[in-house]
């Protein structure tokens, strides 16, 4: 009975891992099929198909070029807002669903912790010295406005050279410059003793994705009463976020993987879990602290 009632509970994780790999070919294919094309090779059924217009990415770079003189970014496709203004709604609602969920690239890097942790054992993803760590994590709202700016300013996708994720679905295309390539190196050697580093400290579309974890509709919440502070949570979550500082995870980081609650990580029933989530003051957040 024991054993049923954990795979009972580890279903809800074992569906994103699914819905993640899914999503991964899903990304893989649609790149192959567009470098085919522009090669002349045309598929059946697939005339027209772009990685560019299926990043939700592209469509944020663009709203400021759409918004001020009505024309897209170059490269980028209408669907690419629409999967933009998607992302965003859903990270209202969820927060960002995307990082945890669908984005190829941190699956990616998911996968590659698994590495890490076979070679590491309990101290992967502990190297980085907390205080490092905290002041790293803001790099990315820096590549964010960076990329917004260049792009802003140049009308084309500047960060294309600098994506790994570009490079990673496009390495054997020949169109991926030279810093895409050293950038996807440095993720996949970081990734074997950090999970998900680029998600951490480089990922510009995590970063805005991120600002909604301060005010989404529903979130991670703690039971404090039920909490029995055996900081399963903590080990769990794939971000080193401290879930058990407080009452709800409103942690700009949190990716909404799940890996933390009473359905995969913490062994109380009802505990951690997703809830509405009311306004939150910091007075609050301390009485739910750690015990």
């Amino acid at each position: 009975m024991k054993k049923s009632g954990n795979a009972l509970q580890r279903k809800p994780v074992r569906i994103r891992y699914i819905v993640q790999a899914a999503f991964f070919v899903l990304v893989a294919v649609t790149a192959t099929v567009s470098a085919l094309n522009e090669k002349g090779i045309i598929i059946p059924f697939f005339k027209g198909v772009s990685l560019h217009g299926i990043c939700p990415f592209g469509g944020v770079v663009s709203f400021y070029q759409l918004f001020t003189i009505g024309t897209l970014t170059k490269k980028v496709h209408e669907s690419s807002v629409v999967l933009a203004v998607i992302g965003l709604l859903s990270a209202l609602l969820m927060g960002p669903v995307i990082c945890g969920w669908i984005c190829p690239f941190g699956t990616f890097q998911q996968w590659l912790s698994g590495i890490g942790k076979r070679l590491f054992g309990r101290k992967y993803n502990t190297f980085v010295p907390r205080k490092l760590d905290r002041v790293l994590r803001f790099l990315r709202y820096g590549v964010l406005a960076w990329v917004l700016y260049m792009t802003a300013i140049t009308g084309k996708l500047i960060f294309q050279d600098y994506d790994p994720y570009y490079a990673l679905f496009n390495f054997w295309t020949g169109d991926v410059a030279v810093t895409g390539y050293i950038a996807l190196a440095l993720v996949i050697l970081l990734s074997l003793f950090v999970e998900r580093p680029f998600c951490k400290y480089a990922c510009p579309f995590g970063a805005l994705l991120g600002i909604f974890n301060l005010f989404r509709i529903f979130g991670i919440r703690r039971n404090a009463p039920t909490c029995i502070s055996c900081k399963a949570c903590n080990r769990a979550c794939p971000m080193n976020i401290d879930v058990m500082a407080g009452k709800a995870v409103k942690d700009h980081q949190c990716i909404t993987c799940f890996e933390c609650t009473s359905e995969a990580a913490c062994p109380v029933p009802a505990t951690v879990e997703m809830t509405a989530l009311p306004a939150i003051t910091k007075d609050h957040e301390r009485e739910g602290g750690a015990k």
